[in-house]
């Protein structure tokens, strides 16, 4: 025969659990999906006491026991495993608001930085990168009052200090680990000065890393075709040459001036005209459309840090190994040669350096002390 309880007792009972399952609801609901878990189990909790009591209702009870004293102690229990698990709820929503918070606030800076380049962008200053950026956009950034980036500047009056009889100067291809951190250095400060001890040969492939960089070439897409059909007229190559924007022009000009003087030292260092274009060609025109010479995608790989990639086997990741003293972080990597020389680009650009003077006589020729 069931046991009886007192109405009063059964409507204590009633409100206990029903207030226990409405707290666990809400603290579920202000806690999230993501910890809504521990209100959930203590739900079962509440939900295995509630069915002991149910059970516990239609069994004799021990000698002296009572249905009163039976309900006080799931109370009991429960009502501490409730407050833990509502305590345990409260300090994962206050770990979880702190950590939205502080995810927010990155976003938000994040949003902002990304805003203020795209205005910077839309006003010709989108950052202070030089590398991959338009040269014109570089020009009118540096207001320098100069029509030529300062990194161009900057390394050539290096070079000319430097005596340019460094052999092989502008075909060797410098220490890669050196012109990651040049590159580095102008893309903070454009208009920083080399580091003392820093080697021609590096400075010299930093000139061909910039202008492989660049989204288009200094000859513009524009006149690829109309170049490569005049190379065999200076006055052709010079009436055209005159349809670049100013920028373009006055830095090719620039550019062919130091190789020019580059050539003239052919006998020290190995560089006479026609290898300094076949070198530089490949930088200065090319066609609309092109992926990528081997010799632009080789000097863009140059720029971009090895990927940190860890090694299963070991600790060691690829900056550790470019850090050891028996890697030669300078070797070359061999290019594709399956794309033939553009022998018609090579002409034109052998013939700027040659016949520098006659072709730019518009520009204030380069001097340099």
């Amino acid at each position: 025969m069931p046991l009886v309880e007192s109405p009063q007792w059964r409507r204590k009972a009633t409100d206990f659990f029903s207030s226990s399952s409405f707290k666990l609801k809400q603290a579920g609901q202000s806690a999230g999906d993501n910890i809504a878990d521990v209100a959930g189990k203590v739900g079962s909790v509440v939900k295995s006491r509630w069915a002991i009591f149910q059970d516990a209702r239609q069994r004799p009870p021990p000698p002296g026991d009572t249905v009163q004293e039976r309900f006080i102690s799931a109370a009991a229990n429960t009502g501490v495993i409730l407050r833990k698990g509502i305590s345990e709820t409260k300090e994962k929503v206050a770990v979880g608001k702190v950590k939205v918070e502080e995810a927010a606030k990155k976003t938000a800076d994040k949003s902002k930085t990304i805003l203020n380049s795209i205005e910077r962008w839309q006003k010709g200053v989108a950052s202070t990168d030089v590398f991959g950026v338009p040269i014109e956009a570089t020009v009118q950034r540096e207001q320098s009052g100069k029509a030529v980036p300062l990194i161009l500047v900057k390394c050539a009056d290096y070079l000319v200090i430097s005596g340019l009889s460094h052999e092989n100067l502008f075909r060797s291809e410098g220490d890669r680990k050196v012109l990651q951190q040049l590159v580095s250095l102008y893309n903070e400060d454009s208009g920083a000065s080399l580091p003392d001890g820093v080697s021609p040969i590096d400075v010299a492939a930093l000139i061909k890393c910039y202008l492989a960089s660049i989204p288009e070439p200094l000859t513009t897409f524009a006149l690829y075709d109309e170049l490569r059909d005049a190379r065999v007229s200076i006055d052709d190559l010079k009436n055209i040459l005159k349809k670049l924007p100013n920028v373009n022009y006055m830095t090719l000009e620039f550019v062919t001036a130091l190789l020019l003087r580059v050539s003239r030292k052919s006998a020290l260092n190995k560089m006479d005209s026609r290898t300094l274009a076949v070198e530089f060609t490949p930088l200065i025109m090319w066609q609309q459309g092109d992926s990528g010479t081997d010799m632009r995608n080789h000097l863009r790989f140059t720029l971009k840090p090895p990927p940190k990639i860890v090694d299963t086997t070991s600790n060691t990741t690829t900056w550790d190994l470019l850090d050891e003293d028996d890697v030669d972080a300078s070797s070359q990597i061999p290019l594709d040669d399956a794309s033939p020389p553009d022998y018609s680009a090579i002409e034109v650009i052998q013939c700027l350096i040659e016949h520098h003077n006659p072709i730019f006589t518009d520009a204030n020729e380069t001097v340099w002390r």
